[in-house]
């Protein structure tokens, strides 16, 4: 992937801790202070005139358009297509550039990343059917609920074996810098997504490769598996979504296209958190990266809103869309440079829906408002009806968050007068039923603070406790969420520390505080801990469970088990490292800010490497641990 668009999103680090950006040109002209990309600046330099601006779609397709293609389209359009002539006095990188800049993706005109080029082809290829039973890991958060608990009868591990667990093989992928997809598992098949665009089926056991599905852009949701319900008997779809929010179902056995579908037409949309499938619907979180460029006096900020889509599993076909802010955007005012701002505009949802069942019921969190005043459905638990999307309750945990990291450190008048505290719900809720019987509804948002509300009464506060010990830094202190067994929330914070919290008492039990293997340097100015050889340090992965043990990931590489008693160390490895893998692709591990590992018949499955933010070190590969 191009270095420079990495480094892009590294600094965009309060955004991109959820989004990974490709940021429009026509967003970046003039006072822009965020770093371009170089396809970028040649698009701007070379292409934008015709294409970026206000009538590019009379003459020639516009920059929205042209998003849509395939990086591998719009190079061949450059070199021996309609678009040689005007693109001939660039140079082939410079085609190049422009070709990743637009499709979102690096270019792969060899399909170099393809399971076809790989040596671990899997031997024998066994329908799905034959294996559609036994333990898995479907989805995101393990259940609808978002518990990411895997008890004994799934995990087949416990916090009395995790000590033994060794690294049985290493999976590379191709050419990637960000391992940001958590591997689902399913009939003993992983499925996995990559930076790169390709998703991948592998043997559970060995690593082999089945097939790979290449999408139109980087795949960073959880697939999910289910039996596709117009087919014969037997037959089982993959759904996912890529960052140029298409949605996808393809056939479990042969990675075949079933269908796609398109859910958003504003360029900086993105898809972030693992649609969920419930009762042949696929419902699928929306989210964007408007409010990395729209400080840009050039830019006519704002107008995403976040939202919700549900399809029909079957056929793709869209059954509803909600917006996490109901009322549309409207002209408010126009900037000294006679620019057009809009309002209202946010509440992202980046993470995967929770599904009630018994309320009928789907619940998300919102991140903050890019426009003033900020929307009550900002930095907010929103529950919707399953069949209709109609908004049945919010709960708004801070008000008037209107915030863009645009404007941090520079401050146009594009941004807010009064810049908020950035304290997305950057998580999925989790639904439980404690022992006391009242069932809650647990969500955490960056600040640090975890927030029961009582499904029953339209989200109204049990309790809350804040577990920051100062108030967040702009990275937050939650980022991915925590894990949990009804009795107990563990939680994983950005500062190093990491709790359990007693459910119905809504108190802390324990706490540690997790040690680098190396001695911490000085914060930086931003407040991140840093080890003593510069590494980041500190946890924003989603944390899981298994009976009597927790792991959770750091960015320094380091994954780490704990004991569920008190937080005692039990295991620990660092991922940080090169890797000999199975597929023979070169791969190193790196961070570990995003997924969270998954848990199956006695192995674990941890993607390493996620530089989405700053001091996030690059890796792309998938880890395999065993007992056995």
């Amino acid at each position: 992937m191009n270095q420079a668009f990495v480094r892009f999103t590294q600094l965009c680090a309060c955004l991109t801790c959820f989004a990974s950006a490709v940021i429009p040109a026509a967003a970046q002209k003039l006072a822009n202070p965020l770093p371009t990309s170089p396809g970028q600046t040649i698009f701007e330099q070379h292409c934008a005139s015709c294409h970026a601006s206000p009538k590019a779609s009379d003459r020639a397709p516009n920059l929205k358009t042209l998003m849509t293609f395939a990086p591998e389209a719009v190079y061949a359009a450059v070199t021996t297509g309609s678009m040689a002539v005007p693109a001939h006095d660039l140079s082939d990188k410079e085609k190049r550039d422009v070709a990743e800049y637009l499709g979102g993706r690096p270019l792969d005109l060899t399909d170099s990343g393809s399971a076809e080029k790989m040596a671990n082809r899997c031997a024998n290829h066994p329908p799905m059917k034959a294996f559609a039973t036994g333990a898995e890991w479907n989805g995101w958060g393990e259940n609808l609920e978002n518990t990411r608990f895997a008890p004994t009868k799934t995990a087949e591990l416990d916090g009395n074996r995790v000590a033994q667990l060794k690294l049985k093989w290493a999976f590379g992928f191709p050419k990637g810098d960000t391992a940001y997809g958590q591997p689902t598992v399913f009939a003993g098949r992983i499925f996995a997504g990559s930076d790169n665009g390709y998703v991948y089926s592998l043997n559970a056991e060995t690593g082999c490769v089945y097939w790979s599905f290449h999408a139109k852009s980087g795949v960073r949701t959880s697939p999910a598996v289910a039996p596709l319900k117009t087919a014969k008997a037997g037959t089982y779809a993959v759904y996912f979504a890529d960052m140029r929010v298409n949605a996808y179902a393809v056939n479990a056995a042969t990675g075949n296209l079933i269908w796609t579908k398109p859910l958003s037409d504003h360029y900086a949309a993105r898809v972030t958190g693992a649609p969920v499938l419930y009762q042949n619907r696929l419902y699928v979180p929306i989210s964007a990266t408007e409010e990395a460029f729209s400080a840009s006096p050039s830019y006519a900020c704002c107008t995403f809103r976040g939202s919700v889509v549900a399809l029909d599993a079957s056929t793709g076909r869209q059954l509803w869309k909600t917006y996490m802010i109901p009322e549309a955007p409207k002209p408010v005012r126009k900037n000294s440079k006679g620019v057009q701002m809009w309002a209202p505009a946010g509440a992202s949802v980046w993470s995967a829906p929770t599904i009630d069942p018994l309320r009928h019921a789907l619940y998300v969190g919102t991140g903050d408002a890019y426009t003033e005043p900020a929307a009550k459905t900002s930095d907010a638990v929103v529950a919707l009806d399953l069949l209709t999307g109609k908004m049945l309750w919010s709960f708004q945990a801070v008000k008037n968050d209107a915030w863009m990291v645009g404007c941090v450190p520079q401050t146009t008048e594009n941004c807010p007068r009064d810049l908020g505290v950035d304290y997305d719900f950057g998580s999925s809720p989790i639904l439980l039923r404690p022992s006391n019987g009242r069932q809650l509804l647990l969500a955490t948002n960056k600040s640090g603070t975890v927030f029961a509300l009582d499904p029953d009464r339209r989200g109204a506060v049990v309790w809350s406790i804040n577990l920051a010990d100062k108030p967040a830094p702009n990275n937050g202190e939650i980022a991915f969420g925590g894990a949990t067994d009804s009795a107990k929330l563990y939680l994983a914070l950005e500062d190093g520390k990491f709790a359990a919290i007693d459910l119905d008492k809504g108190k802390l039990a324990w706490e540690t505080r997790l040690e680098p293997l190396d001695t911490l340097g000085p914060p930086t100015n931003n407040g991140e801990n840093r080890t003593k050889a510069g590494l980041r340090f500190g946890q924003s992965a989603a944390v899981t469970e298994i009976p009597g043990a927790v792991f959770t990931g750091g960015w320094d590489g380091i994954l780490r088990v704990l004991s569920t008693i008190d937080g005692k160390l039990l295991w620990q490895f660092n991922t940080a490292q090169d890797f000999k893998t199975v597929n023979g692709v070169p791969a190193k591990g790196g961070s570990m800010g995003g997924p969270g590992v998954t848990v199956v018949d006695g192995m674990v499955y941890a993607p390493s490497g996620y530089a989405n933010v700053g001091g996030g070190i690059a890796g792309n590969v998938l880890l395999a641990f065993s007992v056995r």
